[in-house]
């Protein structure tokens, strides 16, 4: 059976009057009043990102999904205090430490991603960590095509990543990243060297911008 073009107008104008419907129901109108200074602030914001003003402001909003605002304080989901600084100047502070101090760093910064991951039962879902990990500005989510995570090098030294990664894919409490894999006693010491590559699965070489790791990789379904 065959339509006449009015019927088939009206089949597309009854599909597309369903589709506005179901995403009317899937999203909310909220009406705020802000003064002056901060509207001509969103408007020079927006305009040097070359988006709409509604664009910027939903961005802003999506943040809270992963810090708060309160009292002027920033807050991440587990009510740490959080302050705001130059990704370089963090790298640099890493940087001054020995390598065992990168290691204990990086265990630390992971811990803080897993606990939040946790609150939100989010444990298991690297995906999901990672994101965080985006959001609050450490790197990119980056996974190639064999499902390896990769890490951006400005995010710190290598040992520091090591260790922050291999603490956010094995959150458990049993399993501990052993801070005698420092690259000189991992060169120099075969006993060491065998746990390393049993545990670390070595640096894979997949970027001269990140860094990669045999036990660093998504598991999809």
């Amino acid at each position: 059976m065959s339509l006449n073009p009015a019927q088939k107008i009206s089949r597309g104008k009854s599909t597309e009057s369903k589709m506005k419907t179901k995403l009317d129901k899937s999203t909310s109108v909220i009406t705020v009043r802000i003064d002056k200074d901060l509207f001509e602030d969103i408007e020079k914001h927006r305009e040097d990102l070359g988006i709409s003003k509604a664009d910027f402001i939903r961005k802003y909003l999506e943040m809270s999904k992963y810090i708060s605002i309160q009292n002027k304080t920033i807050k991440s989901l587990d009510e740490s205090e959080l302050i705001i600084i130059k990704k370089g100047y963090l790298r640099k502070l890493i940087e001054v430490m020995d390598e065992k101090e990168q290691m204990e760093f990086g265990i630390k910064i992971a811990k803080y991603i897993n606990n939040i991951a946790s609150m939100e039962k989010n444990s298991e879902d690297l995906i999901y960590k990672l994101d965080l990990c985006e959001h609050l500005g450490f790197f990119k989510k980056k996974i190639d095509k064999e499902n390896y995570i990769l890490v951006s090098k400005k995010f710190g030294p290598k040992k520091f990543i090591e260790a922050f990664v291999y603490k956010l894919v094995n959150y458990q409490k049993k399993f501990e990243y052993d801070k005698k894999f420092t690259e000189e006693t991992v060169k120099t010491q075969n006993k060491i060297r065998s746990m390393y590559q049993k545990t670390i699965q070595p640096l894979i070489e997949k970027s001269s911008t990140h860094y990669a790791f045999g036990f660093a990789k998504i598991k999809r379904d």
